[in-house]
Protein backbone atom coordinates (compact mmCIF):
# COMPACT_ATOMS: atom_id res chain seq x y z
CA UNK A 1 0.00 0.00 0.00
CA UNK A 2 2.81 2.41 0.88
CA UNK A 3 4.57 1.72 -2.43
CA UNK A 4 1.40 2.54 -4.34
CA UNK A 5 1.06 5.89 -2.59
CA UNK A 6 4.68 6.80 -3.20
CA UNK A 7 4.40 6.13 -6.94
CA UNK A 8 1.02 7.85 -7.36
CA UNK A 9 1.93 11.16 -5.70
CA UNK A 10 4.94 12.00 -7.92
CA UNK A 11 3.00 11.12 -11.08
CA UNK A 12 0.21 13.47 -10.01
CA UNK A 13 2.76 16.18 -9.34
CA UNK A 14 4.37 15.70 -12.75
CA UNK A 15 0.96 15.85 -14.45
CA UNK A 16 0.03 19.02 -12.56
CA UNK A 17 3.32 20.64 -13.47
CA UNK A 18 2.97 19.64 -17.12
CA UNK A 19 -0.60 20.95 -17.28
CA UNK A 20 0.48 24.22 -15.66
CA UNK A 21 3.29 24.66 -18.19
CA UNK A 22 0.90 24.03 -21.06
CA UNK A 23 -1.60 26.55 -19.71
CA UNK A 24 1.21 29.07 -19.31
CA UNK A 25 2.32 28.48 -22.89
CA UNK A 26 -1.22 29.07 -24.19
CA UNK A 27 -1.47 32.25 -22.12
CA UNK A 28 1.82 33.56 -23.52
CA UNK A 29 0.67 32.85 -27.08
CA UNK A 30 -2.64 34.64 -26.49
CA UNK A 31 -0.93 37.68 -24.99
CA UNK A 32 1.58 37.86 -27.85
CA UNK A 33 -1.26 37.42 -30.34
CA UNK A 34 -3.23 40.26 -28.69
CA UNK A 35 -0.37 42.76 -28.87
CA UNK A 36 0.55 41.72 -32.42
CA UNK A 37 -3.06 42.16 -33.57
CA UNK A 38 -3.20 45.63 -32.02
CA UNK A 39 -0.45 46.87 -34.34
CA UNK A 40 -1.83 45.63 -37.69
CA UNK A 41 -5.14 45.93 -39.58
CA UNK A 42 -7.88 43.49 -38.57
CA UNK A 43 -7.90 41.85 -42.00
CA UNK A 44 -4.23 40.93 -41.51
CA UNK A 45 -4.45 39.60 -37.97
CA UNK A 46 -7.70 39.73 -35.94
CA UNK A 47 -7.50 39.81 -32.16
CA UNK A 48 -8.15 36.71 -30.04
CA UNK A 49 -11.34 38.28 -28.74
CA UNK A 50 -12.65 38.93 -32.26
CA UNK A 51 -11.90 35.34 -33.28
CA UNK A 52 -13.60 34.04 -30.12
CA UNK A 53 -16.68 36.10 -30.98
CA UNK A 54 -16.70 34.67 -34.48
CA UNK A 55 -16.43 31.11 -33.13
CA UNK A 56 -19.38 31.81 -30.84
CA UNK A 57 -21.50 33.19 -33.70
CA UNK A 58 -20.66 30.28 -36.01
CA UNK A 59 -21.51 27.84 -33.24
CA UNK A 60 -24.76 29.59 -32.33
CA UNK A 61 -26.10 29.50 -35.90
CA UNK A 62 -25.07 25.86 -36.35
CA UNK A 63 -22.65 26.57 -39.17
CA UNK A 64 -19.52 25.46 -37.33
CA UNK A 65 -20.72 22.16 -35.80
CA UNK A 66 -22.55 21.22 -39.00
CA UNK A 67 -19.51 21.64 -41.24
CA UNK A 68 -17.19 20.01 -38.70
CA UNK A 69 -19.40 16.93 -38.61
CA UNK A 70 -19.61 16.91 -42.42
CA UNK A 71 -15.82 16.90 -42.76
CA UNK A 72 -15.43 14.32 -39.98
CA UNK A 73 -17.89 11.93 -41.65
CA UNK A 74 -16.03 12.24 -44.96
CA UNK A 75 -12.71 11.53 -43.26
CA UNK A 76 -14.18 8.52 -41.43
CA UNK A 77 -15.66 7.17 -44.66
CA UNK A 78 -12.38 7.42 -46.57
CA UNK A 79 -10.45 6.05 -43.59
CA UNK A 80 -12.83 3.09 -43.16
CA UNK A 81 -12.52 2.13 -46.83
CA UNK A 82 -8.72 2.38 -46.54
CA UNK A 83 -8.75 0.03 -43.54
CA UNK A 84 -11.07 -2.49 -45.25
CA UNK A 85 -8.79 -2.59 -48.31
CA UNK A 86 -5.41 -1.89 -46.73
CA UNK A 87 -5.41 -4.30 -43.79
CA UNK A 88 -6.02 -7.46 -45.84
CA UNK A 89 -3.68 -6.19 -48.57
CA UNK A 90 -0.87 -5.62 -46.08
CA UNK A 91 -1.47 -9.04 -44.55
CA UNK A 92 -1.25 -10.73 -47.96
CA UNK A 93 1.89 -8.81 -48.95
CA UNK A 94 3.59 -9.66 -45.67
CA UNK A 95 2.64 -13.32 -45.55
CA UNK A 96 3.47 -14.13 -49.19
CA UNK A 97 7.06 -13.38 -50.18
CA UNK A 98 6.49 -13.59 -53.95
CA UNK A 99 3.52 -11.21 -53.90
CA UNK A 100 5.31 -8.86 -51.51
CA UNK A 101 8.42 -8.63 -53.68
CA UNK A 102 6.29 -7.99 -56.78
CA UNK A 103 4.27 -5.13 -55.26
CA UNK A 104 7.04 -3.67 -53.08
CA UNK A 105 7.96 -0.80 -55.49
CA UNK A 106 4.32 0.29 -55.85
CA UNK A 107 3.72 1.38 -52.24
CA UNK A 108 6.53 4.02 -52.17
CA UNK A 109 5.16 5.40 -55.45
CA UNK A 110 1.70 5.81 -53.93
CA UNK A 111 3.25 7.52 -50.89
CA UNK A 112 5.02 10.07 -53.08
CA UNK A 113 1.88 11.23 -54.91
CA UNK A 114 0.75 14.53 -53.41
CA UNK A 115 -2.73 14.84 -51.95
CA UNK A 116 -3.23 17.89 -54.18
CA UNK A 117 -2.76 15.66 -57.23
CA UNK A 118 -5.31 13.17 -55.92
CA UNK A 119 -7.66 16.11 -55.28
CA UNK A 120 -7.32 17.28 -58.89
CA UNK A 121 -8.08 13.80 -60.21
CA UNK A 122 -11.01 13.51 -57.79
CA UNK A 123 -12.51 16.80 -59.01
CA UNK A 124 -12.20 15.59 -62.62
CA UNK A 125 -13.79 12.22 -61.86
CA UNK A 126 -16.37 13.09 -59.18
CA UNK A 127 -16.91 16.85 -59.50
CA UNK A 128 -18.24 18.90 -56.59
CA UNK A 129 -19.49 16.03 -54.44
CA UNK A 130 -18.78 14.26 -51.16
CA UNK A 131 -16.95 11.55 -53.12
CA UNK A 132 -14.08 13.96 -53.86
CA UNK A 133 -12.73 14.39 -50.29
CA UNK A 134 -13.55 10.74 -49.48
CA UNK A 135 -11.46 9.57 -52.43
CA UNK A 136 -8.53 11.83 -51.47
CA UNK A 137 -8.59 10.57 -47.88
CA UNK A 138 -8.71 6.99 -49.15
CA UNK A 139 -5.73 7.40 -51.47
CA UNK A 140 -3.71 9.13 -48.76
CA UNK A 141 -4.50 6.69 -45.96
CA UNK A 142 -4.33 3.47 -47.98
CA UNK A 143 -0.52 3.28 -48.46
CA UNK A 144 0.05 4.03 -44.77
CA UNK A 145 -2.29 1.25 -43.66
CA UNK A 146 -0.80 -1.26 -46.11
CA UNK A 147 2.79 -0.41 -45.15
CA UNK A 148 2.25 -0.68 -41.40
CA UNK A 149 0.28 -3.93 -41.57
CA UNK A 150 2.94 -5.30 -43.93
CA UNK A 151 5.68 -4.42 -41.43
CA UNK A 152 3.67 -5.96 -38.61
CA UNK A 153 3.31 -9.19 -40.56
CA UNK A 154 7.05 -9.35 -41.14
CA UNK A 155 7.63 -8.91 -37.41
CA UNK A 156 5.78 -12.14 -36.61
CA UNK A 157 8.07 -14.77 -35.10
CA UNK A 158 8.59 -17.48 -37.74
CA UNK A 159 8.97 -20.14 -35.03
CA UNK A 160 5.47 -19.39 -33.77
CA UNK A 161 4.08 -19.78 -37.29
CA UNK A 162 5.84 -23.15 -37.66
CA UNK A 163 4.48 -24.22 -34.28
CA UNK A 164 0.96 -23.28 -35.36
CA UNK A 165 1.37 -25.41 -38.47
CA UNK A 166 2.72 -28.31 -36.42
CA UNK A 167 -0.29 -28.07 -34.11
CA UNK A 168 -2.53 -27.88 -37.19
CA UNK A 169 -4.21 -24.69 -36.12
CA UNK A 170 -6.77 -23.34 -38.55
CA UNK A 171 -5.86 -20.20 -40.55
CA UNK A 172 -8.35 -18.20 -38.47
CA UNK A 173 -6.81 -19.30 -35.15
CA UNK A 174 -3.30 -18.72 -36.52
CA UNK A 175 -4.26 -15.20 -37.51
CA UNK A 176 -5.83 -14.45 -34.12
CA UNK A 177 -3.23 -16.16 -31.91
CA UNK A 178 0.01 -15.58 -33.85
CA UNK A 179 -0.35 -12.71 -36.29
CA UNK A 180 -2.75 -10.35 -34.51
CA UNK A 181 -0.59 -9.59 -31.42
CA UNK A 182 2.32 -8.56 -33.67
CA UNK A 183 0.28 -6.74 -36.28
CA UNK A 184 -2.07 -4.71 -34.07
CA UNK A 185 0.54 -2.26 -32.68
CA UNK A 186 1.78 -1.57 -36.22
CA UNK A 187 -1.76 -1.28 -37.53
CA UNK A 188 -2.84 1.11 -34.79
CA UNK A 189 0.24 3.29 -35.31
CA UNK A 190 -0.44 3.44 -39.04
CA UNK A 191 -4.14 4.06 -38.48
CA UNK A 192 -3.50 7.03 -36.22
CA UNK A 193 -1.07 8.48 -38.73
CA UNK A 194 -3.45 7.83 -41.62
CA UNK A 195 -6.37 9.45 -39.79
CA UNK A 196 -4.35 12.58 -39.07
CA UNK A 197 -3.15 12.85 -42.65
CA UNK A 198 -6.66 12.09 -43.86
CA UNK A 199 -8.12 15.00 -41.93
CA UNK A 200 -5.55 17.41 -43.36
CA UNK A 201 -5.92 16.29 -46.96
CA UNK A 202 -9.70 16.36 -46.70
CA UNK A 203 -9.44 20.13 -46.17
CA UNK A 204 -7.42 20.41 -49.38
CA UNK A 205 -10.00 18.34 -51.25
CA UNK A 206 -12.90 20.37 -49.87
CA UNK A 207 -11.33 23.63 -51.03
CA UNK A 208 -11.19 22.26 -54.59
CA UNK A 209 -14.16 19.95 -54.93
CA UNK A 210 -16.88 20.41 -52.31
CA UNK A 211 -19.71 22.78 -51.49
CA UNK A 212 -19.65 22.16 -47.75
CA UNK A 213 -17.25 21.21 -44.99
CA UNK A 214 -14.46 22.99 -43.14
CA UNK A 215 -12.19 23.24 -46.19
CA UNK A 216 -14.95 24.81 -48.28
CA UNK A 217 -15.78 27.35 -45.55
CA UNK A 218 -12.07 28.17 -45.13
CA UNK A 219 -11.75 28.91 -48.85
CA UNK A 220 -14.96 30.94 -48.80
CA UNK A 221 -13.75 33.04 -45.86
CA UNK A 222 -10.35 33.52 -47.51
CA UNK A 223 -11.92 34.69 -50.79
CA UNK A 224 -14.00 37.24 -48.88
CA UNK A 225 -10.94 38.32 -46.80
CA UNK A 226 -12.77 37.39 -43.59
CA UNK A 227 -9.61 36.65 -41.65
CA UNK A 228 -11.41 36.22 -38.35
CA UNK A 229 -13.45 33.40 -39.91
CA UNK A 230 -10.29 31.80 -41.30
CA UNK A 231 -8.85 31.77 -37.77
CA UNK A 232 -12.15 30.53 -36.32
CA UNK A 233 -12.41 27.57 -38.69
CA UNK A 234 -8.73 26.76 -38.27
CA UNK A 235 -8.89 26.75 -34.47
CA UNK A 236 -12.12 24.76 -34.48
CA UNK A 237 -10.71 21.96 -36.62
CA UNK A 238 -7.49 21.90 -34.57
CA UNK A 239 -9.57 21.59 -31.39
CA UNK A 240 -11.55 18.71 -32.86
CA UNK A 241 -8.41 16.85 -33.90
CA UNK A 242 -6.88 17.32 -30.45
CA UNK A 243 -10.02 15.95 -28.81
CA UNK A 244 -10.04 12.93 -31.10
CA UNK A 245 -6.30 12.32 -30.69
CA UNK A 246 -5.92 12.91 -26.94
CA UNK A 247 -9.32 11.95 -25.54
CA UNK A 248 -10.02 9.00 -27.84
CA UNK A 249 -7.10 7.53 -29.79
CA UNK A 250 -4.39 7.83 -27.12
CA UNK A 251 -6.66 6.35 -24.45
CA UNK A 252 -7.73 3.57 -26.79
CA UNK A 253 -4.11 2.75 -27.61
CA UNK A 254 -3.13 2.66 -23.92
CA UNK A 255 -6.07 0.38 -23.18
CA UNK A 256 -5.47 -2.00 -26.09
CA UNK A 257 -1.74 -2.33 -25.49
CA UNK A 258 -1.61 -2.02 -21.72
CA UNK A 259 0.21 -5.38 -21.65
CA UNK A 260 3.20 -3.84 -23.41
CA UNK A 261 6.06 -2.54 -21.35
CA UNK A 262 6.37 1.23 -21.43
CA UNK A 263 10.01 2.00 -22.19
CA UNK A 264 9.64 5.76 -21.71
CA UNK A 265 11.24 7.37 -18.69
Amino acid sequence: MSVTRNTAIPSRGIWTSLAARRVLLVAIILVAWHFAAASVPVYVLPSPWRVAQRIWLLTANGDLPGNLVTTLLRVLAGFAIAVVIGAPAGLILGSNRAIGEFFEPIIPVLNTVSSAIWAIFAVIWFGLSAATPIFVVLMTALPLIITNVWQGTQAVNADFVELARALRLSPTKTLIKIYAPSILPYFFSGARLAFGFGWRVSLVAETLGASSGVGYRLKQASDLIQTDQVFAWTLAQIAMMLIIEVALLQRLERHMFRWRRDVRR
